[in-house]
């Protein structure tokens, strides 16, 4: 059977819920640009409107990942069609604005009686009420968010997989400057993942002279660790907002490219692809493109995944003939992300003083404790006396470099919780290869922007948890 079929009933009756025949899981896109609404002649294929994604499942369940301006057609539409009253979960990524920005224009959220329950990454700098009312405040808005009609909840969401409403909704943090999480929800023998915006670990995806492809072909265990969120789902809808020419410029902006998204998914053995989160300057025409090089790759790659540029207005019907696929008990275990947004030791052994100055600056500043060390005695001596939470650490020093100090750390009880972040000039496949099986949590390479190092922090202390997944073994 089709993974999707798309007609003009949609196989549903929104006078009174699912129609006989319907399929498990509705899909309906509002938004598919990143960054800022694009309108126009140029865009009117694809859409022009930011990140809204509605999904209702076999017994009328409404999940609705962001509320970028297409969450004001959806709005819109619900009130014209969908039962009253209306209820809905809304799981926000994360609150850059381009996310949020349709949230005050969305029409069910005026009216009594209707009910939210509105859902964001836990650990953000504000609360996802203080984010939201901030753009809503008198002088942007002229309603605040106190004088909405409807009633709405506010849920902080961990790494961990939540019963909500009987769906099954499991949560991951994203590669991006801020804090945010991709999402996958299992319903009716369905899953469906949305993971928007994220960004490659590394630069490479694969290990040198391995076959692409290949779960066991990723280089960086952050990249491995994605695609096993990912792995075996129905429907994956992923940001791919530049090309692998644009994205050098981009670095460390939070996105991905749609050759990375395409590799991860062929090797997460995705049943369909949506590339999202289009760049404001991709217009129609170069989508066609890039929906065109995507499948290539694919096929390169001898995946049989079906491969589609998210279009506005599209809807379809998620078939889930197969079942769920679910990930390995490693990848299923629950992590409380909240901690790695709290005070930590952090433990910097470097023997370059200006790195360890800007790192400081950059983690005191993030409410951190730091100790230095300007070499690896200093280091494993201020370890043996009170272990840090989380351990970064230079490959290039005197006497003992890094590959010796982690070999020496993880030969240590206590030294083998402690998560590792490797800051290095060093960014060839080898050094990456050697410190993931010595026993390394992440690799950065110099040099790195703040927001960069702030992320790779909330993301290796939550990892922290999955010992053998994140140490390449």
């Amino acid at each position: 059977m089709d993974l999707f079929t798309t007609d003009d009933t949609f196989g549903v009756d929104w006078n009174g819920g699912q129609k006989a025949g319907g399929g498990s899981l509705e899909l309906r896109f509002w938004g598919t640009r990143g960054s800022i609404a694009t309108p126009g002649p140029s865009t009117n294929r694809y859409g022009g409107n930011t990140s809204c994604v509605e999904v209702v499942t076999r017994a009328g369940q409404r999940f609705i990942f962001d509320c970028g301006t297409g969450a004001r057609l959806l709005g819109l539409h619900l009130m014209a069609h969908a039962p009253k009253p209306i209820t809905a979960t809304v799981l926000f990524s994360h609150t850059h604005w381009d996310h949020i920005q349709g949230f005050p224009f969305f029409v069910p959220l005026f009216v009594p009686g209707n009910s939210f329950t509105v859902c964001g990454p836990q650990g953000a700098k504000r609360s996802l009420s203080k984010v939201l009312s901030g753009q809503m405040e008198f002088t942007y808005f002229p309603v605040e968010l106190s004088q909405l009609g409807a009633s709405i909840t506010y849920r902080d969401m961990l790494e961990v997989a939540q019963d909500i409403d009987g769906v099954t909704v499991s949560a991951q943090l994203l590669n991006h400057p801020a804090t945010a999480l991709g999402y996958r929800i299992e319903a009716d023998g369905a899953s469906l993942a949305y993971l928007c915006d994220h960004e490659p670990y590394w630069e490479s995806l694969w290990y040198s002279g391995a076959e692409p492809g290949k779960m066991e072909s990723i280089l960086h265990a952050g990249d491995r660790r994605h695609a096993a969120f990912m792995h075996g789902a129905d429907v994956v809808i992923h940001d791919a907002q530049y090309t692998p020419e644009e994205y050098p410029a981009k670095r460390n902006w939070g996105h991905s490219t749609y050759a990375y998204v395409v590799g991860i998914a062929a090797a997460a053995n995705v049943k369909h692809l949506f590339l999202t989160h289009h760049d404001p300057s991709h217009d129609d025409d170069f989508l066609d493109h890039i929906e065109s090089k995507a499948r290539e790759i694919a096929a390169s790659l001898g995946s049989s995944m079906e491969i589609s540029c998210a279009r506005e207005g599209f809807h379809s019907v998620v078939e889930g003939d197969l079942g769920i696929v679910r990930t390995d008990e490693a990848n299923t275990k629950p992590v409380c992300v909240s901690d790695a947004n709290e005070s930590l030791r952090i433990l910097i052994v470097d023997d370059d003083e200006d790195l360890r100055v800007f790192a400081r600056e950059v983690l005191v500043r993030a409410g951190h404790k730091v100790l230095e060390a300007s070499n690896a005695v200093e280091g494993l001596e201020l370890i043996g006396k009170n272990p840090p939470d989380l351990l970064m650490l230079d490959l290039n020093m005197p006497d003992i470099d890094g590959f010796e100090f982690l070999r020496r750390l993880r030969a240590d009880e206590e030294g083998q919780l402690i998560p590792v972040i490797v800051l290095t000039a060093q960014n060839q496949e080898e050094s990456v290869r050697v410190s993931f099986e010595l026993g390394a949590t992440d690799f950065l390479a110099k040099p790195f922007t703040p927001p960069q190092l702030d992320a790779r922090v909330r993301s290796c202390f939550a990892h922290s948890a999955y010992p053998g997944v994140n140490r390449g073994t």
